[in-house]
């Protein structure tokens, strides 16, 4: 298709609404695309000129909220970053995010997956509990050290690696690639001495062990966080816990703070933590 003022495309677009309608359906909208229009424009466009009770998430606009991943022409994607051009189609079929519940049309029900990020414990955890909670200084880390988890955190949770695990589909006690990265994130983490409070919840039936490593989640990352390699190595890291091989080095402490440090003027202090 080329992209230009006078293109025509249609959006096939799944409706449900539990007040209304027995069972998803599809309905079809015309639209006109302009130069460098994305899936998430013309989503708009329809809505404000065609059908207003047509229901989506969206926050960011910029492919780093997460929010509008939705299924487009079968794939995971995020419409904000999916130009309607690229697709290069007449039809641009979009649907909520398979592999979940639909609150309605495109709004996946994503509370299964933070539910299970949550159980994961993805935060630091550390022994001396008073200076988690009354920090006096920061943690050392090397650049090195923070290369090994820093792919790892640049996930947005939009939930796109999710919808594309075949395991996930049909295996609803498997944690999935989310959850399990941003775990792994974690457990590599120099700062963190959480191995032990995860490793009870990662060796059972939500663990890694059933990922059959078809790497789909990485495929389709919009970030390009690579979930499959962090279970792959959290596979390793069980089984070398597992045969006592595992070097387990004593987690960071604390940098100095230079003796004639102080607070430039007009730099305001961090707001108190709302969590």
């Amino acid at each position: 298709m080329n992209n230009t003022a006078d293109a025509e495309v249609v959006f096939r677009i799944r409706r449900f609404d539990s007040e209304k309608d027995p069972k998803p359906h599809y309905e079809d909208y015309r639209l006109k695309v302009l130069p460098g229009m994305t899936v998430l424009d013309g989503l708009w466009k329809i809505k404000e000129t065609v059908s207003p009770s047509l229901s989506w998430r969206v926050s960011c606009r910029m492919g780093i909220c997460g929010s509008c991943a939705m299924m487009i022409n079968g794939l995971p994607r995020l419409a904000c970053n999916t130009q309607i051009a690229e697709l290069g189609t007449k039809v641009v079929t979009v649907a909520p995010l398979v592999n979940f519940d639909t609150i309605r049309d495109l709004v996946p029900d994503l509370s299964s997956m933070f539910e299970t990020h949550v159980r994961l414990k993805p935060f630091l955890i550390r022994k001396d509990e008073h200076e988690s909670e009354h920090p006096t200084a920061e943690y050392k880390q090397t650049s090195e050290e923070m290369e090994n988890y820093l792919q790892f955190s640049y996930c947005i949770k939009c939930g796109c690696c999710m919808a594309a695990c075949p395991t996930s589909a049909s295996d609803r006690q498997y944690s999935g690639p989310m959850p399990l990265a941003q775990a792994h994130r974690y457990n590599v983490d120099t700062r963190d001495e959480g191995f032990d409070a995860r490793r009870n919840e990662l060796s059972g039936e939500a663990g890694p062990w059933r990922c059959h490593f078809g790497s789909e989640c990485s495929r389709v990352c919009p970030k390009g966080v690579d979930p499959a390699k962090a279970i792959q190595w959290m596979k390793r890291s069980l089984v070398l816990d597992y045969l006592h091989l595992r070097k387990r080095p004593q987690a960071a402490g604390l940098a100095p703070v230079p003796k004639d440090a102080k607070r430039r003027e007009g730099v305001p202090e961090a707001p108190k933590p709302t969590v």
